[in-house]
């Protein structure tokens, strides 16, 4: 474990926010640096590895296995940090046999990450909790599946005696921005079937995803001088709120679980003048999310009637789809990962993600491809926390599948 912990917190050292606003891919160079670490690092095992002008590293070990029929399995990670909070200059701290009491994680600004408001904290006493510093956000989400991918590569490469057919590696850049494998050529990564290890909590297996959307809402305004703006002034600030009133208040992200969907409003910047409103739109059902996608827009028709045409514009945009229509045919797949957590002994948890990963994306291009915990919580913020335990079973996960496609 500690070769683990020393490879997480080399890749945590190094920032990889990805930036929705950028239109290049990656999105953003920074990301590059541990991209090309990693492909140094794989090579440095003696595992041929690639680095693309995409920003994709494809790796593959070969089958050592006199048994042609081992279909390549492949296991995916992303590199790059969501835009919710700084991953720039991260402190981690290293809690070792935690207590199951209040972490202090930054006593001047009084933040602290407590089982009082996160109970599962209770789960992991006695074991070593990776936490920020309470002004960044950690990494895990998803460093801990590249690193946990990383330590299994190494001990398959270091002992020959394990058997396993042949094993694809990729790590991508700009998931968190839902661009992360726009341009990967599914056919040139040559895996049968594959894995994203980009959950959280220790046992997490999932192949159901929402349906997503992005919704920019722009709304013009008329500034005049307040003293001479009766009946003349419209201020865009405030019909961006009363376009934000139209929406369900039952229907935001603090409200819902399981199978709910949610409009959230993730940013709301104006001026009297103009002001832009940015929503994702989410829901698992494909028909509830289509309702979704038209109630926005009937909302922006209304406004523009009462205010006159042009008084918003808004463009939604699809972002990804529900993967269990593309990953139920090979239910089998599934059925590997519960028994090689099984065989790590951890329970399987098996639910519907409430976000979404490359592996949904993945799946339409003809990769079916669930995803697996890779054992953080509290991600996208500043109290994010993994368990180096999680971590290292993420790993022993990987190795397990392997195994059992071998057999």
């Amino acid at each position: 474990m500690e070769k683990l912990l020393e490879r997480f917190l080399r890749y945590v050292a190094v920032e990889t926010t990805s930036d929705e606003e950028s239109e290049t891919q990656p999105s953003a160079k920074r990301e590059l640096v541990l991209l090309n670490m990693l492909n140094g690092e794989l090579r440095a095992m003696g595992i041929k590895s690639e680095l693309d002008e995409y920003g994709y590293v494809m790796a593959s070990i070969p089958s050592n296995c006199d048994n042609k029929g081992i279909p390549p399995i492949g296991f995916i990670a992303h590199v790059d940090t969501a835009p919710d909070a700084s991953g720039k200059d991260i402190k981690p701290q290293i809690i070792k046999n935690y207590d199951g009491k209040d972490i202090v994680l930054n006593k001047d600004k009084g933040i602290v990450l407590s089982p009082s408001e996160f109970p599962e904290m209770k789960i992991y006493e006695g074991q070593t909790l990776i936490t920020t510093d309470g002004t960044t956000l950690l990494g895990a989400d998803d460093k801990g599946g590249v690193a946990a991918i990383m330590t299994a590569a190494e001990y398959i490469i270091q002992h020959p005696e394990f058997k396993h057919g042949t094993i694809k590696i990729a790590f991508t850049p700009d998931e968190e921005i839902g661009r992360g494998v726009i341009k990967f050529d599914v056919e040139r990564f040559g895996a049968k079937y594959a894995y994203t290890l980009d959950g959280g909590q220790i046992g997490e297996l999932e192949y159901e995803n929402f349906n997503a959307a992005s919704a920019k809402i722009i709304v013009h305004g008329s500034n005049l001088h307040p003293g001479s703006a009766k009946g003349k002034m419209r201020n865009a600030i405030l019909i961006g709120e009363e376009f934000s009133s139209l929406l369900p208040a039952g229907q935001r992200p603090e409200y819902t679980e399981g199978y709910e969907g949610f409009y959230h409003l993730i940013s709301f910047r104006g001026e009297v003048e103009e002001a832009v409103l940015n929503y994702i739109i989410r829901d698992h059902d494909t028909s509830k999310f289509e309702e979704k996608k038209k109630f926005i827009k009937a909302c922006a028709d209304l406004i523009n009637k009462k205010y006159g045409a042009g008084s918003i514009d808004i463009e939604v945009k699809d972002q990804y789809y529900n993967m269990k229509k593309q990953v139920e045919p090979y239910y089998f797949i599934i059925e590997k990962a519960v028994k090689a957590m099984e065989m790590a002994g951890i329970k399987p948890i098996i639910q519907p993600i409430r976000g979404g990963t490359d592996g949904a994306n993945l799946s339409f291009k003809g990769l079916p491809c669930p995803n697996i915990f890779a054992g953080g919580h509290n991600f996208h913020g500043k109290l994010e926390y993994v368990p180096l335990e999680s971590m290292e079973k993420a790993s022993e996960v990987v190795q397990n599948i392997i195994k059992l496609f071998a057999e």
